[in-house]
């Protein structure tokens, strides 16, 4: 029976006769099945692919056979402006078949939430925050709304997850599961991501439903791309107005002062224009949008503000000012062309630079190969778990500790913080005066209630500040206009300078209780940036590509003579510098400039590798290359390469909490000054450093780096080999393998944890390693290598490892570590110590002191002549099912233990019988 056939007669009927359709697209046969079995669904399509359809008809189908008592069905979206958009279309499909729908958000007036709060409609439109409102209102009955709630519906779903937002949803979404009678079905909708599967975990948080991806195949779609260059900005808004002329355009920017700047060179050029991003106001940007909906000659030049699926009309053109930074977002925004019969898909590319010119051929390039980002998905959310601490203990008039993290340790977005963590947190806001405890119950305290308190507490309920106005005057009291407070925001007193009023002027002092930004005028020659200083990063994947760009010969088919003749002429100038793997290095007038096309955050995070090498360097990172000035030499920077290629070197926490501690403190969420420092240092590191994402990169480094032009010094396979440590182990060593008959046991419950401790506290000797995240050192997993079996413990399923602590301080079974001081740092965060330790590192150093390294790999190399394969050390370790060789890695890491024990005893035996050497227990 076709999908269509299992809808509710009467929509069945209002589909063909209302809407006039005769079949369903195949995303929405798909989906239909998957929603009707009752299973949580990601719906991906591109823009206009009926992604909205696909959800909205089998919820309605349902709720029209068996009809809600109150609330049966949520649509959320990001954005008020997209309730908005889509409040008629689901108006008319809930109309048509006797249900009513209900939007609320900011602007819905006081009258109409009355009406609707008595008597509710079949689905309600609201955005997170709004349903944040909700919940934490007095005149909100939330069981007689939200009881009978059977399914949510997440428009533009890859927008919130793994932000903030996202997890203050999911946060939300749980409180209204516990209200449900119902296990509510969820449903994504979302364009094309690199992970949907991923997406589609954290959108199920406790939902015990079967999961499913809908994707059906797409057919292939002409589309039509072209990449201009031109001199500058003037001459390329010039050629951007020809060809927005009599159409209907959206013209893409990457900053406010573009987007303004070419607004007023379009008007010039007598283009019909409007101009479109946070910085103006809402009635504008409505304005504009209304405008534009029903105009045929006219163009908006926006920032990402119209990515979404904003329904703006029926686009002729989108044009693009140099490119996004991620393919994604060149994805969303092409897809909003080419939706009428007989039209293409298009994007043209305005460049003025070579980077942005090489930043647009990769995006497209990445794209034509089907890739698109990955949403990293938080579990350490640290912003939003204050948050929601917060809110609780506003809703309710006060919340137990307990009763808190029961709720909150259910939230996908929080899984990462553990108790004692928590713990740790609460205690640091009760004595900073964030919360209160009265009578055991957690609430409002002074410090929270000065910054949060105005308006009833409206700047409570959303996890972005709220648009606020800051009045601009000089230091004598003259007043000049206004800005965003997400612009002021990212001022930096004394350092940053903007445009207004036609004006370039330097802030000098913020006064945030008066919402005052006292300026001067920009002393001449300081380039205004609009914004903040908050660095921008590009993605690996792009800069890689980047890197692949200017070592092709390719002259690609969209190129307009002008940019054709700047990638030649760049290709040529690089020739001799970049290298086929990693890269290249120059050294030059003592500067040495190493182009690893790695991206920006790894970038950053080996700038402060280098550093904690380097005595007296200064360290300058982009997304493309590092510099690296001061008293620096070839072998010296050689040296300090070696030292940050070391395993040992990544897992030194006191190395990377010092980093953390030195790191600019830039203001990324409202809560940060609630936030305990520690926790206001992982919120920081986590946004600027890639801890994981650089040691990947470094440990496949090769060996033989670049040549450069003549003049300039170059590293060479000599140099190398000068300094040795980077020298890679031999190829013709045996790789270590498993044994095969040795057996590798899972503990993933409490009484399989229970049941191992007891055998291995019969051991005399095993071999111990655990696996963390590289960022934040989550605990992932232990392994433990006894006599006969390995066992792997999931710290991430085991509900209480207590039972562990028994063998950790047993003194009589002996526990081989290799550098025992990570394993006792992270152990320890935990509230476990380690006794009965023998670290075969120090053993190493002992037995072997003329020895030049001591990693895991370089002794199993030495004493086993075995090579080590190190390669998913920072692999993802929060991944379930963990892959085969994650697996065999983990295991060996803890069973090489036992042989290189056996190796060290040999070794001392050999040494006591002459006389010489140190005991091995």
């Amino acid at each position: 029976m076709s999908v269509f056939a299992r809808f509710a007669p009467r929509l069945q009927q209002a589909i063909v006769s209302r809407l006039g359709w005769s079949s369903l697209r195949p995303v929405q046969e798909e989906a239909g099945e998957a929603l009707l079995a009752g299973d949580n669904a990601v719906i991906l399509a591109p823009t206009a692919g009926g992604k909205t359809e696909a959800s909205m008809f089998p919820t309605l189908s349902k709720l029209v056979e068996n009809e809600p008592d109150g609330v049966g069905a949520l649509y959320i979206a990001p954005l008020k402006a997209l309730l908005n958009n889509q409040q008629d279309r689901l108006g008319r499909y809930t109309d048509m078949v006797g249900l009513r729908r209900f939007v609320w958000h900011g602007d819905t007036a006081d009258h109409h939430r009355r009406q609707f709060l008595q008597e509710p409609a079949e689905l309600l439109m609201t955005t997170p925050e709004s349903l944040e409102v909700m919940l934490m209102s007095q005149r909100v009955d939330e069981h007689k709304l939200f009881a009978d709630l059977r399914t949510v519906i997440i428009d533009e779903v890859h927008a919130l997850a793994g932000s903030d937002r996202g997890a203050h949803l999911l946060s939300v979404l749980e409180r209204l599961a516990r209200i449900s009678q119902h296990d509510v079905q969820r449903v994504g909708l979302s364009a094309t991501v690199g992970n949907p599967e991923a997406i589609l975990t954290w959108l199920q948080g406790t939902s015990n439903r079967p999961g499913r991806i809908v994707d059906p195949l797409k057919e292939p779609v002409r589309r039509r791309l072209l990449v201009v260059y031109r001199e500058n900005l003037a001459e390329l808004s010039i050629d951007a107005a020809r060809v927005a002329s009599g159409q209907k355009s959206l013209f893409f920017c990457q900053s406010r002062a573009t987007t303004e700047a070419v607004a007023e060179y379009m008007r010039r050029a007598g283009i019909a224009v409007f101009v479109h991003h946070s910085a103006v106001s809402r009635e504008d940007r409505q304005i504009a949008e209304e405008r534009f909906h029903h105009g045929s000659d006219t163009c908006i030049v926006c920032t990402s503000t119209l990515e979404l699926g904003i329904d703006v009309g029926d686009l002729d053109r989108v044009l693009q000012a140099e490119a996004p930074d991620t393919v994604s977002s060149f994805m969303q925004r092409m897809g909003r062309t080419g939706r009428r019969g007989g039209q293409s898909a298009n994007t043209t590319f305005f460049c003025t630079t070579t980077e942005g010119m090489l930043q647009a051929i990769a995006v497209i390039e990445l794209a034509k190969t089907g890739w698109v980002e990955s949403v990293e998905v938080e579990q350490r959310c640290w912003p939003v778990l204050i948050h929601q601490l917060l809110a609780m203990s506003l809703a309710t008039g006060g919340v137990t500790a307990d009763d808190a993290w029961e709720h909150l340790a259910h939230v996908p977005d929080f899984q990462g913080i553990h108790r004692a963590e928590y713990d740790r947190l609460l205690n640091w806001m009760l004595r900073d005066g964030a919360l209160r405890l009265t009578s055991g119950q957690l609430v409002l305290g002074p410090k929270a209630e000065r910054r949060f308190g105005r308006k009833n507490f409206m700047e409570l309920y959303a996890v972005f500040s709220s648009p606020q106005t800051y009045t601009v005057e000089t230091a004598s009291g003259q007043p000049l206009g206004s800005l965003n407070q997400a612009f002021v925001d990212r001022l930096v007193e004394g350092i940053s300078s903007f445009l207004l009023g036609g004006r370039a002027w330097t802030a000098l002092r913020l006064v945030h209780n008066d919402r005052r930004l006292v300026v001067e005028p920009a002393p001449r020659g300081r380039r205004p940036t609009w914004g903040g200083f908050l660095p921008q990063f590009l993605g690996f994947d792009v800069c890689q590509r980047i890197l692949s760009v200017l070592q092709s010969d390719d002259r690609y088919p969209y190129l307009d003579d002008a940019a054709w003749a700047v990638l030649a002429e760049h290709r040529a100038s690089m020739l001799e510098i970049v290298n086929p793997k990693r890269g290249g290095m120059e050294f030059d007038d003592g500067e040495i400039r190493w182009w690893t096309f790695a991206g920006g955050r790894i970038n950053a995070t080996l700038r402060y590798a280098l550093e904690a090498v380097g005595v007296g360097w200064k360290v300058i990172p982009d997304n493309f290359l590092i510099k690296i000035k001061g008293v620096v030499d070839r072998r010296s920077f050689l040296d300090a390469l070696a030292k940050i290629t070391e395993p040992d070197f990544w897992e030194n926490d006191q190395l990377w909490t010092e980093v953390a501690q030195s790191l600019p403190n830039y203001r990324l969420s409202k809560f940060q000054p609630l936030m305990a420092p520690w926790v206001e240092r992982e919120v920081v590191a986590r946004y600027l450093l890639d801890i994981g994402g650089a040691w990947r990169w470094l440990s496949g480094i090769e060996a033989t780096l670049s040549r450069v032009p003549d003049g300039v010094r170059t590293f060479t396979r000599e140099d190398m080999d000068a300094v040795g440590q980077l020298a890679e182990i031999p190829a013709d060593l045996p790789l270590l393998r498993r044994e095969e008959d040795r057996p590798l046991i899972w503990v993933r419950a409490l009484p399989q944890l229970e049941a191992a401790v007891a055998a291995l506290t019969s051991e005399p000797i095993v071999g111990l390693d655990v696996e963390t995240t590289l960022t934040d050192r989550t605990l992932c997993l232990i392994q433990i290598a006894a006599g006969e079996a390995t066992y792997l413990i999931d710290a991430l399923e085991v509900p209480d490892l207590a039972p562990l602590g028994q063998l950790l301080t047993s003194t009589e079974t002996i526990k081989l570590i290799h550098n025992a001081t990570f394993e006792r740092n992270v152990l320890g965060r935990y509230g476990y110590s380690l006794e009965g330790v023998l670290d075969t590192r120090d053993t190493s150093r002992q037995l072997r002191s003329t020895a030049t390294g001591h990693s895991l790999r370089e002794v199993c190399a030495r004493e086993l002549g075995v090579k080590l394969d190190k390669r998913e050390q920072a692999s993802d370790w929060t991944r379930r099912p963990l892959t085969d060789s994650q697996e065999t890695y983990a295991a060996l890491d803890a069973e090489v233990l036992l042989r290189l024990h056996a190796r060290f005893q040999k070794s001392t035996d050999d040494r006591f019988n002459t006389g010489t050497g140190h005991e091995v227990p």
